[in-house]
């Protein structure tokens, strides 16, 4: 019987128990306040992680002492499946699962909160526990991973203590849930202190996503480490899934940010959309195409296709929630895997270059039309010169990472290229300049609205339509949106407003004014967004005013984070700079763990394999037999 020492079961305790808290979530109106988990719900998800965190301890531990067989038995039988160690192949299989579940009951949550709102309470909104199933099995897969080997597994593997040596991705993989899993209960606390955030922008959000996405580098750590103590890429079927899987679920993690833009709703500016579409095309493909050799780029698009196709079949026509549109990255993975053809991925930096030249211009156009075939909102020309150049960096900052990152991912040791690290710390900084540069918007003072609404259906679903006079009158002109917005009511919609003279413009869709409804004129012009609310409901929670939808009236346009984001509270300047620089100092950890993550594995010796027993890299040994047996 293995024993743990002192060290490595404090380790295994507080990287488990680091998930228990992660059910408190956020506030429903219905009477309560509009920020913190009530007090019951919150002792009930807390015994609930409780019990399966506890349950994960005991299959982790008694693995480790030889008492429990469980985990032995399935990596046995994953390695046999797969041709991998157990201890890669089983945390794979559950991480995999674990992704495609959570990012499911991503978007099902977006939509909701698109749709209606403030939920009744974390515990009544469904999509809440996919979320959480997926995210906790993200973290139990990297946990699995790194209790599971009885010997050194590879040579970047870490040491937990005396006679305990974890896989490097595993670690990355339950560092990566884990970081996840922390932003559920700072996202209670971020409730409770400036009220909701109603974006998927909000901090504590974003590291929610984050954690998820950030998961498949610690997924492609450990394959890489996984094929190199079996000495060979596995089997068939092992082969073609990480060759399609693991780039695609890159794409689909790099994707997901673009959320609100992809429903219609973003409240940040429009240069975001190429940008970010750009930088997960630069970093997803050039990696994956180095990655996976020819045709992964073609291979993980497809899969991102397929997988984002249903969905949004799911959510949409299914559920009767928002649709969720989305890039194509097509034409992106062509360039990509053309260059490969002229430029070998044997010389990164020549071939991230290239790429992202190619993302940035020809991807770039694509996208561009794309948007006006399928999209809420269109890229206008007004998008021009800010959107090319915010594009054009996002592209070839994105080739660089994923250049290094490619080739940080070899099964083979590779040489260190000091220039390819540079520029992939270039890259890193120009994603931090324009993120920080496109984050400012100012309000524009001065303009108003008169608004005249004429009735489309009376009673209590009321619905108008509006003719809306700016003023002055060119304040609409050049706008990159606007727009007559209307959400929360059980459903969605954005409607284009159609110009009928100077200044004066008028909706082409029923406005829903009733019930839940917030309907708002949205106008983003230049670098500032602003809004006037058309229909408000009183909202007792916050406590808020109604703001009638009366037949004619005459508003000032306001900052629209104001309209959007009601129920934020203000809070000391100190709190607000400490909270955030929290959540920074978190996200900052994770980054640099993971960067390391890659840097230890290109570094060790890859071709030589840790001796290793069949299947006892996971699996107990089996009792001596008898000589001659």
């Amino acid at each position: 019987m293995q024993r743990l020492s002192r060290t490595s079961f404090l380790t295994l305790a507080l990287l488990a128990l680091g998930a228990a808290p992660a059910f408190a979530q956020e506030q429903a109106p219905g009477g309560q306040p509009a920020g913190g988990a009530a007090i019951d719900q919150i002792a009930i998800a807390t015994v609930g992680a409780t019990v399966v965190t506890a349950l994960l301890l005991w299959l982790g531990m008694g693995h480790r002492s030889g008492n429990v067989q469980l985990l032995g038995r399935a990596a046995a039988w994953t390695e046999r499946i797969s041709g991998l160690p157990g201890w890669a192949a089983l945390p794979a299989g559950i991480a995999t699962a674990s992704l495609i579940t959570a990012v499911f009951g991503m978007y099902w949550d977006i939509a909701l909160h698109i749709a209606v709102g403030r939920d009744e309470g974390p515990l009544a909104n469904p999509a809440h526990y996919f979320i959480l199933v997926g995210l906790f099995g993200i973290f139990a897969a990297g946990f699995v991973s790194m209790v599971l080997p009885k010997e050194k597994p590879s040579d970047a593997s870490i040491s937990l203590g005396r006679g305990w040596d974890a896989p490097l991705g595993g670690v990355l993989i339950c560092a990566a849930g884990a970081f996840s899993l922390t932003g559920f209960p700072l996202d209670d606390m971020w409730h409770r202190i400036f009220g909701q955030d109603v974006t998927l922008w909000g901090p504590t959000h974003l590291m929610l996503i984050g954690g998820a996405a950030m998961t498949l580098v610690g997924l492609a750590v450990l394959a890489v480490e996984g094929r190199r103590a079996a000495g060979h890429p596995g089997k068939p079927l092992a082969r073609f899934l990480l060759a399609v899987w693991l780039p695609g679920g890159f794409m689909l993690g790099l994707s997901t940010f673009q959320a609100e833009f992809d429903f219609g709703v973003p409240q940040f500016r429009f240069v975001f959309e190429p940008f970010m579409i750009m930088l997960a095309a630069g970093v997803g493909l050039v990696t994956a195409r180095m990655w996976g050799g020819r045709g992964s780029a073609i291979a993980a698009v497809a899969f991102f296709l397929v997988v984002r196709g249903l969905l949004t079949l799911i959510v949409d026509p299914v559920f009767g929630e928002p649709t969720a549109h989305m890039p194509l990255y097509i034409v992106e993975a062509l360039v990509v895997e053309a260059i490969a053809l002229r430029i070998s991925t044997d010389k990164p930096l020549a071939f991230g270059i290239a790429s992202g030249l190619g993302i940035g211009t020809i991807g770039l156009a694509a996208e561009w039309g794309w948007s006006h075939v399928w999209s809420p909102l269109p890229w206008p020309s007004e998008l021009v010169p800010e959107g090319v150049i915010f594009g054009f960096a996002a592209a070839m900052a994105g080739a660089l990472l994923g250049a290094w990152i490619g080739h940080r991912l070899s099964i083979e040791k590779r040489p260190t290229i000091p220039a390819l690290r540079w520029g992939a710390v270039a890259g890193a900084a120009v994603v931090a300049v324009c993120v920080v540069v496109a984050l400012q918007k100012p309000s524009d003072e001065g303009i108003t609205a008169a608004v005249q609404l004429t009735e489309v259906q009376g009673g209590p679903e009321r619905t108008v339509g509006a003719t809306v006079r700016l003023q002055p009158a060119d304040a609409g002109n050049d706008a990159e949106w606007l727009t007559m917005t209307a959400w929360q009511g059980d459903g969605l919609i954005v409607d284009r407003l159609e110009r009928v003279s100077e200044g004066v413009y008028r909706t082409t869709k029923p406005v829903p004014v009733h019930g839940n409804w917030k309907a708002l004129i949205r106008l983003h012009h230049g670098r500032s967004l602003t809004a006037v609310p058309i229909f408000m409901p009183r909202d007792e929670a916050i406590p808020a005013k109604e703001v009638p939808a009366l037949a004619s009236f005459e508003r000032p346009f306001v900052s629209d984070h104001t309209v959007l984001q009601r129920e934020q509270k203000p809070a000391a300047g100190w709190v607000t700079a400490l909270a955030y620089g929290v959540v920074v100092l978190i996200a900052l950890s994770l980054l640099v763990l993971l960067a390391w993550g890659l840097h230890r594995l290109a570094t060790a010796d890859g071709t030589s394999r840790p001796r290793r027993r069949a299947a006892a890299s996971s699996a107990p040994a089996r009792p001596a037999q008898p000589a001659g047996a």
